[in-house]
């Protein structure tokens, strides 16, 4: 079997900046600042996480406790922040983490369980966020989404995540009004949607790179392609539960053309097991769709298997894992 993406990221605190692969490369989170250590759960005040996030500086936020933190409202990162659970075990509940025109910022293993409200998503990623790294992270039990990205937020990769117990897992793309989502950029590798309903993603307008993620037992559809949007699903395991289709195309009009039309899915190396359909639409000549080397140039990527398939079920999601060192000479 090929090696896992991102062997060296654990070598010390900050080796993860820069290091996504996918459309969120980019992303440095707080690599310049100081780190800033989270010593309670509450939710606000000194040393909370809420402090930290809103603080405007670059900074590296740490945990030195492990529980829940509930939030009473969405909790606001500013740009340049990396939220980094490693060492801890911290679950968001309550609401969810808010990521609103803000830039550069890195999650990494984090739990997100029972958001409640309307329009309550685990994290919400609007308006005009980029350059955006969501990594080991484990999600269930919103009362809307579980990782949203909208209204021209662009250049993220979600990594290692753990996606369960949920209806409207993720979504990419506002609604057909919001022609502007067609900058937006996601990659999302590695990940495990293990009985979520449907929205693994659905996609408006944007360009997705889906490879390497193991999706299990949908209830509506595995991924759906709807108006404009291009989808590259590359190497994916899909297994079907009770409902065989695995891609959906739905047709809705842009607010600046006049016919509905749905997306585009390309499929290359994806394993369907327990009767998957793959339903692939023919892609019509005068349509366009990206190959992700268009945009970067490597990604890790194996071919799927039983074994990618046993991986993924233990290093999806949340992992009790050290906190790295700081290493010697860096801002602390």
């Amino acid at each position: 079997m090929a090696s896992l993406p991102y062997s060296d990221v654990d070598s010390h605190l900050r080796a993860l900046a820069g290091q996504a692969e996918g459309f969120g490369r980019f992303s440095v989170g707080g690599l310049h600042g100081p780190v800033y250590h989270v010593t309670n759960l509450a939710d606000d005040g000194p040393g909370s996480l809420r402090d930290g996030c809103r603080r405007k500086e670059p900074l590296w936020i740490v945990f030195e406790v492990s529980g829940m933190i509930h939030l009473s409202s969405y909790l606001s990162l500013s740009s340049y922040k990396t939220v980094d659970g490693r060492g801890h075990r911290i679950k968001i509940t309550g609401k969810g983490l808010r990521l609103k025109e803000c830039e550069h910022i890195i999650i990494c293993n984090l739990e997100f369980e029972g958001g409640r409200g309307h329009d309550v998503d685990g994290i919400q990623i609007k308006p005009n966020s980029r350059h955006i790294w969501i990594d080991r992270c484990s999600l269930c039990d919103y009362d809307d989404g579980l990782i949203d990205i909208t209204r021209q937020s662009t250049d993220i990769t979600i990594s290692r995540c753990y996606f369960t117990r949920h209806d409207k897992t993720m979504l990419i793309g506002a609604d057909p009004s919001h022609i502007g989502d067609r900058c937006i950029r996601v990659t999302i590798h590695h990940c495990f949607f293990d009985g979520t309903r449907q929205r693994q993603p659905r996609v408006r307008f944007g360009k997705v790179h889906l490879y390497n993620n193991y999706t299990r037992g949908w209830g509506i559809y595995a991924v759906c392609a709807s108006v404009e949007s291009q989808v590259y699903s590359q190497c994916n395991i899909y297994e079907a539960g009770e409902k065989k289709k695995t891609f959906e195309y739905y047709t809705e009009k842009a607010a600046d053309k006049d016919e509905k039309i749905s997306g585009s899915i390309i499929s290359e190396g994806d394993l369907f097991l327990n009767g998957a359909q793959a339903s692939i639409r023919s892609i019509e000549k005068e349509e366009s769709i990206f190959h992700p080397s268009d945009f970067y140039p490597t990604w890790t990527l194996e071919l799927a298997s039983d074994s990618l398939k046993a991986v993924l079920q233990i290093c999806a999601g949340w992992q009790s894992i050290t906190m790295p060192a700081e290493q010697v000479g860096s801002s602390t």
